[in-house]
C-alpha cells in the first residue's frame, strides 16, 4: 500500500497563557512512502515523529494537508476503518488474557460480513503467532513472557487482521541491548515475508539505519532529509543530520576556508574548490569529520595535530581519543584499524604524557557546513 502525505501539518493549542501561538508538532510534512517498503522515521524526542504516526493511523486529524492510502483519501477516515496495524511502545497487552486471546482480540470485534467463526479466528491467530515464532506460547499470560516475547505478541496482534499498513512506535525501547538487536532483525524478517508497508518510529539511529529501506530524519516537526540510510550518512544535507547519524558521532570543528584551503586552527587539511569550478569564498565554516575518516600519521607526518588523551582497544578497531581547542565535541574520537599494531602500541606508551598525535584525513569523510545556516557546502579536494 503506497502512502502519500501532502503538506500535512498538525498544530496543538498553546497551554502557555502568555504565549498564545499554536505549537506546531508536524510542519508541512510532504512525503510518499512506496508500497511494501520499511521506512524509518527518525529524530530526537519531541521532533514530531510519533505525532506523524498518530496522524497516519487516525488517532489524530491533521490541521492542514491530506493523507492518502493508495488512491483513497483517508484524511478524515476513522482509525478503525483505515486497515492499520499499530504496535505501541509499551505493548498494550491485556494482562488477564492469554497470548492467543490477545492476538485474537482484533478479530473478535469484526462485525457484519467480516465476522469470523471461533475456529477461523483461532486459525488466524495461530498463523500470526507462527510468523513471529511464538506459537508455543499461546496459553501463557503476558506476565509469564519476556519483554521480547511480549513485543512479538503485540506484533502478531497487529498483523492478524492483515493490515494495509503496519505502524511501529518505538517498539524496542523497553528491551535490553541483546533483545533489541534480535527483535529488530525479526521485525525486518516479518516485514519482508508479509510485504506490508511499514513505518518504524525510533530515536535510535542505529536501529533505523540497520533495517530501513529509507529513513526520514526529522527535527522540530520538519523533515530534514529523506533517503537510503547509507546515502544519508555519506551525504548529509545539513549539520543536524550529520551530527544525528553516526556512532561514535561525527567530530565537529570550528574551521575556515582561506585562500582555497580548508583550515582547522593552524593546520591545513587540504586545498579545495567548488564542484563546478566556482571559487568558494573565504569564510568561517563548521567542519565535520567522521571518526573513520582519520589516517594515523607516520612519524611526524599528518595534517592535523591533536593532544592525545587515551587509546581504546576494541578488538577489530582501535579508537584514539584526543582533544583540540577548535573541536566542539567533548573529545575527538578517531577510529583506526587494529592492523596498525606497532603505531598503536607506540601511541599507548605516550598516553597520559600530553603527547601529540597526528592524522591525515580522507576527504570523502570530511563535510563542510555554513556556520550561519548549518547547510552543507559542497567541495572537491585538490
Amino acid at each position: 500500500m503506497k502512502i502519500t502525505l501532502q503538506n500535512v501539518t498538525k498544530k496543538f493549542p498553546s497551554r502557555n497563557k502568555k504565549v498564545r501561538e499554536d505549537v506546531i508538532a508536524v510542519n508541512n510534512f510532504d512525503f510518499e512512502i512506496p508500497d511494501g517498503k520499511l521506512i524509518g522515521l527518525l529524530g530526537p524526542s519531541g521532533c514530531g515523529k510519533s505525532t506523524a504516526l498518530n496522524l497516519l493511523c487516525g488517532l489524530l486529524n491533521p490541521t492542514e494537508g491530506r493523507i492518502f492510502f493508495g488512491d483513497d483519501d483517508v484524511t478524515n477516515l476513522p482509525a478503525e476503518n483505515r486497515g492499520v496495524g499499530m504496535v505501541f511502545q509499551n505493548y498494550a497487552l491485556y494482562p488477564h488474557l492469554t497470548v492467543k486471546k490477545n492476538i485474537m482480540f482484533p478479530l473478535e470485534n469484526l462485525k457484519g460480513a467480516e465476522k469470523m467463526t471461533k475456529e477461523a479466528m483461532e486459525a488466524k491467530a495461530l498463523e500470526a503467532a507462527r510468523l513471529v515464532q511464538i506459537d508455543g506460547l499461546m496459553e501463557r499470560k503476558p506476565s509469564e513472557l519476556s519483554g521480547g516475547q511480549q513485543q512479538r505478541v503485540a506484533i502478531a496482534r497487529a498483523l492478524v487482521k492483515v493490515p494495509k499498513v503496519l505502524l511501529l512506535d518505538e517498539p524496542l525501547s523497553n528491551l535490553d541491548a541483546r533483545l533489541r538487536l534480535q527483535t529488530r532483525e525479526e521485525i525486518r524478517r516479518i516485514q519482508k515475508e508479509t510485504g506490508v508497508t511499514t513505518i518504524f518510529v525510533t530515536h535510535d539511529q542505529e536501529e533505523a539505519m540497520s533495517i530501513s529501506d529509507q529513513i526520514v530524519v526529522m527535527e522540530a516537526g520538519v523533515i530534514q532529509q529523506i533517503g537510503k540510510p547509507q546515502d544519508v550518512y555519506d551525504d548529509p544535507k545539513n549539520l543536524f543530520v550529520a551530527k544525528f547519524l553516526g556512532t561514535p558521532p561525527i567530530n565537529v570543528f570550528n574551521g575556515r576556508i582561506e585562500k582555497d584551503g580548508l583550515w582547522i586552527g593552524q593546520d591545513k587539511l587540504f586545498d579545495i574548490a567548488a564542484p563546478d569550478g566556482i571559487q568558494i569564498a573565504d569564510q568561517p565554516v563548521t567542519i565535520g569529520i567522521r571518526p573513520e575518516g582519520f589516517i594515523l600519521g607516520e612519524g611526524d607526518g599528518g595534517a592535523l595535530t591533536f593532544s592525545l588523551t587515551e587509546v581504546e582497544v576494541m578488538g577489530r578497531d582501535i579508537t584514539v581519543v584526543s582533544a583540540h581547542p577548535d573541536c566542539q565535541n567533548v573529545e575527538i574520537r578517531s577510529i583506526i584499524s587494529s592492523e596498525n599494531r606497532e603505531e598503536v602500541e607506540a601511541l599507548m606508551e605516550k598516553t597520559g604524557t600530553a603527547s601529540a598525535v597526528r592524522f591525515d584525513v580522507k576527504p570523502h569523510k570530511v563535510h563542510i557546513f555554513s556556520t550561519e545556516t548549518g547547510q552543507r557546502i559542497y567541495f572537491t579536494a585538490k
